[in-house]
């Protein structure tokens, strides 16, 4: 795969590349950043014609410290009223709320990053204070907003937006992403991560898990439930246990790491937190007409658990109208 791509980059490019960014001109000077007043949305794209977005990279600063669980990314293709994506910055990019340490910006200045994690994969990443994704995202419109549901303004958003403009990407399925979270699991029933109808493609998850009892395990013990991804009506994924899912064991041995397409980015045995993602980017999972992917809490989803995931996928629209983010669930 990594072979492919360097041979593709002596390749003469048939498109034109264009970019997006947040600086604009105040008063015959430049400013590179917004303000997004609490309560209230900024658009970051609009784009009225058929390209892939190929890079996307933002930051943001803000007196909350919790910010990067109330800024929500949505993006919606081809005029849709439902968006496709919709999650937390933090989480979309990898940053869990309440997972990472609080970065203060300096600068004399009351503001700053939020819970921030520092890492990188090939998909997404968060790298020395700023967010990216290279997920390919193809549409024929796009509109992309930052909705801030804080009740402190984002002081700061940057951002720049890479897309490659073409004449028509009507056989490319277009790219999802939505988050979840039961701050309580139900006992007896597996977390349910996604649901999507239609047909597509499954290519990555982020999950935050928190215990509650030291008891099960030393407290790791919803570790011990398994991942299932079923497509059509037939497990196609089935694990062994969560972190044989993110291709590590006996409960994350080695502590954290970062990998180009896995990697666990919070093991905090005291405080029983979990960060972890696996990308299916070597083997997608397809689906002619629907998918479920979810995970046990312990053996017999027996472990009460606070779970929180972003599932990313791609499928031919429409898209199954899963439900929107309530604010009070952050």
């Amino acid at each position: 795969m990594v072979i492919y791509m360097f041979l593709e980059i002596p390749k003469l490019k048939k498109w034109k590349m264009k970019y997006i960014s947040s600086t604009h001109k105040i008063d015959n000077k430049h400013q590179d950043f917004y303000k997004v007043p609490a309560k209230s949305e900024h658009i970051i794209a609009k784009i009225d014609e058929p390209g892939i977005i190929v890079s996307l990279w933002i930051t943001i600063g803000s007196r909350d410290k919790n910010i990067l669980r109330k800024a929500i990314l949505n993006m919606y293709w081809d005029g849709e009223a439902i968006p496709s994506v919709e999650a937390p910055i933090g989480d979309f990019f990898g940053s869990a709320a309440g997972m990472g340490e609080y970065t203060h910006l300096g600068l004399n200045i009351p503001i700053g990053l939020g819970r921030y994690i520092h890492f990188w994969s090939l998909p997404i990443g968060c790298t020395s204070g700023g967010y990216y994704t290279y997920f390919p995202m193809p549409f024929n419109k796009a509109l992309i907003k930052i909705v801030n549901v804080s009740e402190l303004d984002i002081d700061l958003l940057y951002y720049m937006i890479g897309y490659i403009s073409l004449d028509n990407v009507d056989d490319m399925a277009r790219f999802h992403a939505i988050w979840r979270r039961e701050k309580y699991t139900k006992l007896g029933e597996p977390y349910t991560i996604l649901i999507a109808k239609g047909k597509g493609h499954y290519v990555g998850t982020l999950l935050a898990m928190e215990g509650f009892d030291k008891g099960s395990y030393g407290g790791l013990g919803f570790l011990e439930g398994n991942m299932e991804i079923i497509a059509d009506g037939e497990i196609a994924y089935g694990s062994t246990g969560t972190e044989d899912y993110f291709l590590s064991g006996w409960y994350f041995i080695k502590g954290v790491f970062n990998a180009p397409f896995h990697g666990l980015l919070i093991k905090d045995s005291e405080n029983l937190k979990i960060l972890a993602y696996r990308f299916h980017i070597p083997d997608p999972i397809p689906f002619e007409k629907e998918l479920i992917v979810r995970i046990h809490h312990g053996e017999w989803d027996e472990v009460l658990t606070d779970y929180s995931s972003v599932a990313y996928w791609y499928q031919l629209e429409p898209h199954y109208e899963f439900m929107r983010i309530d604010p009070s669930s952050l």
